[in-house]
């Protein structure tokens, strides 16, 4: 499982697929996101609910190098992005697997907003919340992502 773990979380559509329906992200700058993450600067609309326009935010994704192989004991990635609203977006994803032959997925944020941040983070808990939720349907699925 861990392999497809890491296999999926380099994949937009994996985003588009646990951000949805609180939020839609639309490609800017690339006008297209690639098929799958590579390190660099991703700018994107968002629309809560698919429709409602909430700014934009630059995706800042960094990737460890060289990527994990056979025995790996984890993998982490970070998306260091920003908008307009949110000054500092430290998303980190950490996968490894568990000593049960399990694999653990875990996401950790630090946001800097200026007086919104009680705002922002309060948001965040939801939407990561709402994150998991789609995750662990993904995965009862057997990443199956016709709904």
């Amino acid at each position: 499982m861990l392999a497809v773990a890491l296999q999926e979380v380099l994949t937009p559509r994996l985003l588009a697929y646990v951000a949805k329906p609180l939020l839609v992200f639309e490609p800017l700058d690339p006008p297209a996101l690639p098929e799958v993450w590579s390190p660099g600067r991703y700018h994107v609309r968002m629309l809560a609910l698919g429709w409602l326009p909430v700014g934009s935010q630059w995706i800042g994704l960094e990737l460890p190098d060289p990527a994990p192989g056979p025995g790996a004991r984890g993998y982490d990635l970070r998306d260091n992005g920003a908008s307009e609203l949110i000054r500092r977006w430290d998303h980190r994803i950490r996968i490894e697997p568990t000593a049960d032959g399990r694999t653990r997925y875990v996401d950790r944020v630090d946001l800097e907003a200026g007086v919104l941040t009680p705002l922002v983070w309060l948001f965040a808990q939801i939407f990561f919340r709402h994150r998991q939720r789609r995750w662990r349907r993904l995965v009862r699925r057997g990443f199956d992502y016709d709904e």
